[in-house]
């Protein structure tokens, strides 16, 4: 069975990476789990406002370099796709090296997926399933039941924090560090038809894609800021309607930024390197 490029078959995530390593299965289902709400003086304007303005601080930042790691479990097991790489967040464009697990049964490591985000598309290259050696695969995001939330196996920063200008509910937990740096913990519920309305327009169609294509709009997740009010870590968490096996799958997407104002230059594939043929499903 085959698929063409761009245009996933409704009821399945059609990206590789998640797919591939994580064999996430037909049919998507929202978030589990909620915020306390909170109100919290100590937070200018209250850890809702702050929070929603995460977005905004990154963009005012500029660029950083960033981690990212995105766990899935079931049937007992859980596997983890680690990704490394730049973001620009004023022009919406990021280049990161994704890492699949090592096959259950041994076989060697799968080659790194090479991964451009840019505003309403993911690039990949080493996407295999038939793709020539040295081209790229371009999926338009808002025709992805999850809006690219997941299925590159790593969530674009800048949309990640975009999905925060839906928080609901949010709670101050307090001060901590991350990476030696001073943050604020913050823990709530974001709603991703909300958050559809706030971001900007380059986002709009993937947040409105996830909103109706899990099975709840919430999303809750752990957010810590810097005193710049920039996203130092990001912890969301999404749960999928396994269809094979009649249960659920979790999936847990960490961002980590750093090296804010790191020089970062992003050069999208020319359409001679793009494939349009068909990729064979994994």
């Amino acid at each position: 069975m085959a698929e063409r490029l761009g245009v996933p078959p409704r009821g399945r995530i059609g990206a590789a990476a998640l797919a591939a390593a994580l064999a996430l299965c037909a049919g998507v289902s929202g978030c589990a789990g909620s915020g306390a709400a909170a109100e919290d003086a100590r937070p200018a304007g209250g850890p809702v406002r702050t929070v929603r303005q995460a977005a905004d601080a990154l963009r005012a930042a500029g660029t950083s370099q960033l981690r990212t790691s995105m766990e899935m479990a079931t049937g007992g097991t859980r596997v983890t796709i680690r990704g490394e790489g730049a973001y620009d967040y004023r022009g919406q464009l990021g280049q990161l090296t994704v890492v699949l697990p090592q096959d259950p049964a041994g076989a060697a490591e799968h080659v790194p997926i090479v991964e451009i985000l840019a505003p309403g598309a993911l690039f990949m290259k080493n996407r295999g399933a038939g793709v020539p050696a040295g081209k790229w695969v371009r999926v338009a995001t808002a025709t992805l039941l999850d809006g690219n939330l997941v299925t590159g196996g790593a969530t674009d920063p800048f949309v990640a924090a975009e999905v925060l200008r839906g928080t609901r509910t949010a709670a101050y937990v307090g001060r901590t560090r991350v990476a030696g740096i001073a943050v604020r913990h913050f823990q709530g519920t974001a709603d991703l038809a909300l958050a559809a309305r706030g971001a900007g327009a380059a986002d709009q169609g993937a947040l409105r894609a996830a909103a109706k294509g899990f099975a709840t709009a919430d999303v809750p997740f752990d957010v810590y800021l810097d005193d710049q009010g920039r996203i130092r870590k990001l912890r969301q968490g999404f749960v999928f309607v396994n269809a094979r096996r009649k249960g659920t799958v979790a999936v847990y997407a960490t961002t980590l930024l750093f090296a804010f104002g790191t020089p970062v230059t992003v050069r999208l594939p020319q359409p001679a390197d793009i494939y349009t043929g068909h990729v064979a499903e994994q």
